[in-house]
């Protein structure tokens, strides 16, 4: 081998390791291994929708939403998934008091059963009142519980859909914490994911008679555990904050935020 072609071959291998690893991935790179693994069509499209967004928008995937036991007990309760989800958004608002008021959350379904007429509800809290909006029939009863600080209930939905049908939905969900601002579960919103999601949006929202000292977006180890990586993040023009995921599964993610400059 030549001392040019030595050259190459370190810089390829920096390169693909680079590639690989995500630390550095540009659009030439990119282009390299679409073609060198023969990928095309669609696959190659979504490749390069996910480089532009990558920054602001991007693919999180972790290891669990849940506990195994947890999550057994979940699928034990509600049955085998006869639905994903294809987009959500959760614009939350906090109020004047400090303490979360109310979730707005639009979730778009795609059946992928035949006769599918309701989806589960579920929630680490029982200190909330559910409201149905549309796309929703009614509330098939009261929260109850599944698992040790996991609740549920059924939202009805408006049509049955077949296999590959899809609906919007539309529900609000009002809190009752007691407004004890020193406990970070009430200074926090968050979002479990246990199979693939894709467009996940999140959107917190402050009076601008109360606003944070510090606000956080982050990752917790599943919905008993700690986080595990944070970055602080700004408040926006309309005391807000939001983030935008293409893609997300078995994580919890979400914002924590203190009243505190330092907490």
């Amino acid at each position: 081998m030549s001392g040019d072609e030595d050259v190459i071959a370190r810089q390829l291998k920096d390169t693909v390791a680079r590639g690989l690893s995500g630390s550095l991935l540009s659009r030439p790179t990119l282009g390299l291994f679409i073609e060198a693994f023969g990928i095309s069509g669609a696959h190659a499209d979504r490749l390069w929708q996910l480089w532009e967004g990558s920054g602001r928008i991007s693919v999180l995937s972790g290891n669990r939403a849940m506990a195994p036991k947890t999550e057994t007990e979940l699928r034990s309760a509600l049955g085998p998934y006869r639905h994903h989800t294809v987009s959500l958004h959760d614009h939350v608002e906090v109020g004047a008091d400090g303490r979360i008021a109310r979730t707005r959350t639009l979730q778009v379904i795609e059946a992928i059963a035949d006769g599918l007429d309701r989806i589960p509800y579920i929630y680490d809290t029982n200190a909330l009142t559910l409201e149905i909006g549309n796309g929703c029939g009614e509330i098939s009863g009261e929260l109850y519980q599944i698992s040790e600080g996991v609740y549920a209930t059924t939202i009805l939905l408006a049509r049955e859909l077949s296999a590959g049908e899809t609906i919007s939905l539309e529900y609000l969900t009002s809190y009752r914490y007691p407004g004890n601002l020193d406990d970070p579960h009430e200074r926090e919103f968050r979002r479990a994911v246990m199979r693939r999601l894709e467009n996940l949006d999140l959107r917190v929202a402050f009076q601008a008679d109360r606003l944070p000292a510090r606000i956080w977006w982050a990752v917790w180890d599943g919905v008993n555990g700690d986080i595990m990586d944070r970055e602080q993040v700004p408040l926006g023009s309309q005391y807000e904050v939001h983030r935008y995921l293409r893609s997300i599964e078995k994580t919890v993610v979400g914002f924590r935020w203190s009243w505190q400059a330092e907490d």
